[in-house]
């Protein structure tokens, strides 16, 4: 309990009720088709394949990647093209009509892609299309785990697939070890407030200063889970091209980034499923990232959010990463930013980052 982090709306009683049982959703519901697409499988490609030479930056597997003077972050790999939302419903819509049309008469219906209070990953187990792995993941045999679900409620009778029975994760634990903020529990659940797709996305206030560090080069979600598991080897980019990744991703220039306006903000991401994340916590999360990247390069565009930004969650963790960049340019920024920031909330950023690097 209490893992949902800001997303309350899963722990709303009305909505277990409607998770345990659908026909509080559609009444007439006798059966659930569980449809399962892929999309693809996250290998950064513009990076692997780049020709120019990379200079690599930072600890660990966190390392970052610069090019032309830019440094460059990482989004995950289902964000990479339009919203798969208006992609998928598109396709549910239609094969709605399509069965209503094959039976001669209008069905009850009710379709969602992440949208509605569904446990998608256990029908999706249930109908036979794989098992939920150790990283909370649906995993299919074949084709590992990078696909989205949806699913349509029809009040008619289907045949029943058999479910899949097999846990085939065996003693394997890579997601676990792998997860740089270890949000991934034993029990085959997930820490949300500790989870690096959570963090990126779906919080709205500021990151724990203790899990900043741990967010390394991502700004938009967290693949590494999927990364490290064995049975993505079998995961190919055979994919639908309406996925395909967009050309200004899935390795944004951070630099670039954190100049965004509300306008280029809307106009980038539109149709994006990154438009989630809005202007100010996108351009937070690239703040995290500049800081982690501990490249002076990140010093002139950081002190600008510093000083000018609009939104004081851009400047309060703008603070923060000069402070973990540590360059004597970054301690003159933030005593500038000291002297005119009026925002309390900014202020006490300010004054801990600082304490941090003198």
């Amino acid at each position: 309990m209490g893992l949902h982090g800001e997303m309350r709306y899963l722990g709303v009683d009305n909505s277990v009720q409607k998770r345990s049982d659908p026909r509080l959703i559609l009444p007439e519901c006798k059966s659930i088709l569980i449809l399962a697409t892929r999309y693809p499988k996250s290998e950064h490609p513009m990076s692997l394949k780049r020709a120019l030479p990379t200079v690599t930056a930072g600890l660990g597997d966190n390392s970052f990647k610069q090019w032309h003077g830019l440094i460059h972050g990482k989004i995950a790999a289902y964000a990479w093209g339009d919203d798969y939302h208006d992609i998928l419903v598109r396709r549910l819509r239609y094969l709605s009509d399509f069965i209503q049309e094959k039976n001669s008469n209008s069905i009850p219906h009710r379709y969602y892609t992440d949208t509605g209070p569904i446990l998608e990953r256990d029908l999706a187990q249930r109908a036979g299309l794989g098992w939920i792995g150790k990283n909370t993941c649906l995993i299919n045999p074949q084709f590992g785990s990078y696909f989205f679900l949806a699913e349509i409620l029809l009040g008619i009778d289907l045949e029943v697939d058999q479910p899949f029975l097999y846990d085939r994760c065996g003693s394997c634990t890579r997601c676990l070890q792998a997860c740089p903020t270890q949000c991934i529990l034993p029990d085959r659940t997930l820490d949300a407030c500790r989870c690096i797709s959570y963090l990126t996305i779906e919080s709205k206030g500021a990151i724990p200063t203790h899990l900043r560090a741990m967010m390394g080069d991502w700004v938009f979600g967290c693949d590494i889970c999927q990364q490290v598991c064995p049975w993505n080897r079998f995961a190919d980019n055979n994919v639908n091209p309406e996925f395909k990744p967009r050309s200004d991703l899935p390795e944004p220039s951070l630099n670039r980034e954190m100049t965004l306006t509300q306008e280029d903000f809307s106009q980038k991401f539109k149709n994006s499923p990154v438009k989630r994340a809005r202007r100010s916590g996108y351009l937070r999360n690239v703040a995290i990232a500049l800081g982690n990247s501990k490249d002076p390069v990140a010093v002139p565009v950081l002190r600008t959010a510093l000083l000018t930004d609009p939104e004081p969650q851009v400047r309060a963790h703008a603070a923060w990463a000069l402070s973990e960049l540590g360059f004597p340019e970054s301690i003159m920024a933030l005593t500038e930013a000291r002297s005119i920031e009026q925002d309390r909330y900014v202020i006490s950023e300010i004054d801990s980052a600082s304490a941090r690097v003198y």
